[in-house]
């Protein structure tokens, strides 16, 4: 099956009780939704009780934020999230505050709404939490490309090296100061022109081992393979940086295969404002970020959530 030769249909509009999904003015394949400013102005007062702490030691008030949110619209806003993270054709959207709050606390509410109308965060070894937060600044000592600035990171997907399913991402933008670059780097699967010629190696089948750096918190080896099946469509699973091939030939495999994504035409640049965040398919979206133009005061604080859909 060649990604490629799916046929691309073009994104409907979607309008519902307070707000409007929209397709995105910078991606043929990414929706939009703005919600109402009323909506957002209710959800931030209906939550503010709630705190960080709560949302961290009580997992069931994690869902009490998610239903504060629908209750808000209507009850087809959850299903509706969860079929544009299913749909072949798009997988990803993009949403945020609309300036309402600068508030952090806030954004990590915001965010956890949005996850558990989608699924089920996974568990964050890294942060020791649902969800992790980090920060790329001027200078770096992690073990690997994730806070460094100057450097591109690569096209990857997430939960390479983890033994549990993950089919989504959210990434928010928390802060940012003296940022000039760093812009999110996106390839849907069905983007990328020389998928057939990688799907079709004999090794794109081949259970490639993950292992992951001290950083990350987990001491369990993966077996990964590059390319499989998931509800009758083709999905990728890699990151450069984790995998360890076993052969010259594999590591040209490999090698090959990045920089092919890489040279892409399907990727795209996506500008995220602070407060806003997008939130794709994992299994079928790739994801990485470009370098930053060097400044000593360079600050940028993300927020990451990956997760599990639930039937």
């Amino acid at each position: 099956m060649c990604a490629v030769e799916m046929k691309k249909e073009s994104l409907p509009s979607i309008t519902g009780q307070g707000y409007s999904i929209q397709p995105h003015p910078k991606h043929n394949r990414l929706y939009h939704i703005e919600f109402e400013e009323q909506v957002i102005d209710q959800f931030l007062q209906e939550v503010q009780a709630i705190s960080d702490e709560q949302l961290e030691y009580i997992p069931y008030q994690r869902f009490i934020t998610a239903n504060i949110l629908l209750n808000l619209v209507d009850q087809d806003f959850g299903n509706t999230i969860r079929t544009l993270l299913h749909d072949r054709n798009s997988g990803g959207f993009t949403v945020g505050l609309q300036g309402r709050t600068e508030d952090a606390q806030d954004y990590v509410k915001f965010s956890t709404a949005l996850s558990h109308l989608a699924g089920i965060p996974n568990f964050d070894a890294m942060s020791k939490k649902y969800y992790a937060r980090f920060s790329v600044k001027h200078t770096d000592d992690s073990d690997s490309y994730l806070r460094q600035a100057y450097r591109r990171f690569t096209l990857h997907t997430d939960g390479t090296y983890v033994d549990e399913p993950t089919d989504w991402l959210l990434m928010m933008k928390m802060e940012e100061e003296n940022a000039v670059g760093g812009s999110s780097r996106l390839l849907h699967l069905d983007e990328w022109e020389e998928f057939d010629y990688f799907y079709n190696q004999p090794l794109a089948s081949y259970p490639f081992t993950y292992k992951a750096p001290a950083s990350k918190n987990v001491s369990e080896d993966v077996q990964r393979k590059p390319f499989y099946e998931w509800n009758n469509g083709p999905c990728i699973c890699f990151i450069d940086q984790f995998v360890f091939p076993e052969t010259i030939a594999q590591a040209q495999y490999l090698k090959e295969l990045s920089q092919s994504m890489e040279n892409s035409k399907g990727v795209i640049e996506l500008e995220l404002p602070v407060g806003d965040l997008v939130m794709l398919n994992n299994r079928f979206w790739l994801h990485g970020r470009a370098g930053f133009e060097e400044n000593p005061d360079l600050h940028r604080e993300l927020l990451r959530q990956r997760g599990h859909f639930v039937k």
